[in-house]
């Protein structure tokens, strides 16, 4: 058996990020026209699934929780993903909505971080959702009671093929009344670019509720 000695020392680990300078000036008014710039980026880098990003919520009485799911929508609304309204994340969001959205583009040398309020989608757009998911997807959607202890891999399995066998591939799924998106509403949306000598550029915008519609945003600059 290896020892923790034997370890790897990411002390020595690093990388020398070098990049064109990202000033205010060169972002638009809204985040979301940004976050579609970079995500252009992102996609057209070959990143993958550059949708990947790392969910953090809490409790109540504030003991986080973090993972990995997939942005399935935005718009000027916010980011939309989706899951089981009976697993882990779900049931922190439904009690403490305050949420954070982390974007890790590591090979391209930027994050993006958003911080605001999640709240479900309709039922309207979930069903929209559901229909376009591969026909296992959905079948998964319904054999999977996330965030619970099953006996085994072989339990989750026999569920699977058992509504594989009740919807065969070409029969309608129906959506199961206990899965279906969330939206986070963005208040903070910081744009993380890395820098030689540690210099990044961190580009945050706030949601200003003092603007004329509400609905304004200003930029601040952070330290790295």
């Amino acid at each position: 058996m290896a020892h923790v000695t034997d370890a790897l020392d990411p002390a020595a680990m690093r990388e020398y990020y070098r990049s064109t300078p990202f000033e205010e000036a060169d972002l638009p008014a809204d985040p979301m026209e940004q976050f579609v710039r970079w995500f252009k980026d992102a996609a057209a880098g070959h990143l993958h699934e550059p949708n990947a990003m790392v969910l953090s919520t809490a409790t109540p009485d504030g003991s986080p929780s973090s993972r990995t799911v997939l942005l399935k929508h935005f718009d000027e609304r916010g980011f939309v993903f989706y899951t089981n309204y009976g697993s882990r994340k779900a049931r922190e969001l439904d009690a403490n909505p305050q949420v954070s959205l982390l974007f890790p583009w590591h090979p391209l040398t930027r994050q993006i971080i958003v911080t605001g309020t999640a709240a479900r989608v309709g039922r309207d757009e979930t069903a929209a959702y559901f229909r376009t998911r591969p026909h296992g997807s959905q079948l998964g959607a319904w054999a999977s009671p996330q965030s619970t202890v099953v006996s085994s891999r072989a339990e989750l399995l026999r569920r699977y093929q058992e509504l594989a066998a009740r919807y065969p591939e070409g029969e309608q799924v129906p959506v199961p009344t206990d899965w279906g998106g969330y939206r986070v509403v963005p208040q903070t949306v910081e744009f993380w670019q890395g820098h030689e000598n540690r210099l990044h550029d961190r580009l945050r915008y706030v949601r200003d509720t003092a603007s004329p519609s509400g609905r304004g945003w200003r930029v601040e600059r952070l330290a790295p």
